[in-house]
């Protein structure tokens, strides 16, 4: 028989034992990190100003600043650049205060000439693609490139280094950087369209991702078809305004946290808002911004952006809301938490402009999304999937063009489909009894976890019914939650009358796209798609079924 002693203490036992469960189970903050990644170039035939003593002193200004406030940073060094014995001194120092060194993928003519092959630039260092980038050689060019760096460094550092960045690096060079040399981490280009005659648009637009073995830009569904070396993604794009900025044109402006630029990284506004939004709005798995800027712009440029970030920076740390690290120390943490690219989600609450507008991004190793509120209404603004087999234009073959393009697989695209007058997306729509469609107004969202790797949006409309869109890794769902039965409702897509869709079927369960040859399609586990028959063509409906709508993303539904 159990005394009333013992039964005592067993109850106490289950509790504390519940509690040790909930415990364990209490979620754990996702960590906000950021890079301060400066990188290097030897000199800048663009501006005959901008001298090799304006371009080391930028960096010695850079470092100076950054000790002041005790941030470690990364920076990355352009073959000659290297070669500096001012940089390898004056690096070595960092290093002991806990910065890392590794390396720039911009190739210069001493670089090129040390592996043994011709120089085809205008200059010592030229910008053009085709010349200034691996993606301008052969494979076996890009490795002999390799070799001769790693080779370099090593003899200047004691070791390999760990991260390697550019604005793009193909896949060729990274795996190789990977399997022979071991590197950590990587960082590439924001999304962008024709800046610098760069075109990278459609990627897992933040955070980092593991990129697939045939295409550096394109993340892996796979281990096994992955190069095990995330790629952060840099300089810190703007959420709700970067997409838009030059819609429908060739070109885009940039609004990022780069220390040279006004109304964004140089604005004490912006920067404010913009780094409370990495540290304090909701995320999954972990946020990340990049900061810091490559020395051409020279101190003069940046040194008002660098002197408003780096004291910020520092107070967010030492109040224990960011991490501030070195892109090796990214790398790292980021292999042992997640061994394939995990779902990610970057949120915007509130709008610096004021003009209400929030936006809420997620990726996955499938596809992104993105959502814009603009006052009550809110649309899809983009959806691109991924697919490992997608090959790059660069993977066996030189690039011969002055310019580079990186794309993933578009099923909304709010800028490139886009013009003054119409953009694109796909649009919460109430249909009437009579037939016709008007927009939904839906509140404010609340942006909740409601359980690992999926992010919820709630938003209640003015008509009182309750709407749910979630993010899940493989899918994205649209429930609402009806307050009489027969309201009803659909996404409808609309896009600029001079939009080139790649859809070749469009109906009944699936949306079939084509680009380059390479075939995919979104596919509704539940509801279905139709064709909207009283406007231009080709656009359609997603019609959920009793008010659900599931939309399988993986590109190989089941």
């Amino acid at each position: 028989m159990i005394t009333k002693l013992e039964r005592l203490l067993l109850v106490l036992t289950v509790l504390l034992c519940t509690n040790c469960v909930e415990n364990k189970e209490e979620k754990v903050p996702a960590p906000k990190i950021v890079n301060i990644v400066n990188f290097i170039r030897q000199l800048e035939p663009r501006n005959e100003e901008i001298t090799e003593d304006v371009l080391y002193e930028t960096v010695h200004e850079q470092i100076k600043l950054m000790t002041q406030y005790k941030l470690p940073g990364t920076f990355l060094l352009q073959y000659d650049a290297l070669m500096n014995p001012r940089y390898q001194a004056l690096l070595k120092e960092e290093i002991k205060r806990g910065s890392e060194v590794g390396g720039w993928w911009e190739i210069t003519q001493p670089h090129v000439e040390a592996a043994g092959l011709k120089w085809r630039g205008r200059y010592p260092w030229d910008w053009h693609a085709d010349v200034g980038f691996a993606t301008g050689y052969t494979p076996q060019e890009r490795e002999k490139l390799v070799d001769v760096y790693m080779e370099k460094f090593k003899s200047i550092f004691g070791k390999y280094p760990a991260s390697i960045g550019s604005w793009f690096i193909d896949a060729h060079s990274l795996a190789y950087m990977y399997d022979k040399y071991g590197i950590v981490a990587s960082c590439n280009c924001k999304d962008q369209v024709g800046t610098d005659g760069y075109t990278l648009w459609g990627g897992y637009w933040n955070q980092a991702y593991y990129p697939s073995r045939k295409n550096a830009y394109m993340p892996a569904q796979n281990i096994d078809n992955q190069i095990p070396v995330p790629i952060f993604r840099m300089l810190g794009s703007d959420p709700i305004y970067q997409y838009d900025n030059g819609i429908g044109g060739n070109l885009q402006g940039v609004i990022t946290l780069e220390p040279v630029y006004g109304g964004a990284g140089s604005d004490l506004d912006w920067v404010k808002w913009f780094v409370k939004t990495i540290a304090e709005e909701p995320c999954l798995a972990f946020n990340y911004a990049q900061a810091g800027q490559e020395n051409s712009f020279t101190w003069n440029v940046m040194q008002k952006g660098f002197e408003i970030q780096m004291p910020l920076l520092a107070a967010y740390r030492d109040s224990n809301k960011i991490r501030v690290e070195t892109l090796e120390e990214s790398g790292k943490w980021f292999k042992k938490q997640f061994p394939l690219t995990p779902a990610t989600a970057f949120t915007a609450l509130t709008d610096v402009r004021d003009e209400g507008r929030k936006t809420v991004w997620f990726n996955s190793r499938y596809y992104r999304a993105n959502l814009l509120w603009e006052g009550n209404t809110v649309y899809f603004r983009d959806i691109h999937l991924f697919d490992e087999q997608y090959p790059s234009d660069y993977l066996t073959k030189a690039g011969t063009s002055n310019q580079c393009v990186y794309t993933t697989l578009p099923i909304i695209d709010g800028c490139l489909w886009s013009n003054a007058e119409k953009l694109a997306g796909l649009r919460f729509k109430q249909i009437n009894k009579d037939g016709s469609r008007e927009s939904l107004a839906l509140g404010t969202p609340v942006v909740t976890e409601p359980s690992k790797g999926v992010l919820q949006i709630e938003c209640k409309a003015t008509s009182g019914n309750i709407f749910r869109i979630l993010f899940y890794e493989d899918r994205f769902e649209v429930k609402c939650e009806p307050i009489t039965n027969d309201f009803s409702w659909v996404l409808e897509f609309t896009k600029a009358s001079n939009a080139p869709l790649p859809f070749f079927s469009i109906g009944g369960k699936s949306l079939d796209a084509r680009l380059n040859g390479f075939d995919y399609k979104i596919y509704c586990k539940e509801g279905h798609i139709e064709i909207i028959k009283d406007v231009e063509l080709p656009c359609f409906h997603l019609i959920p079924s009793n008010n659900i709508l599931v939309v399988d993303c993986t590109n190989h539904p089941q």
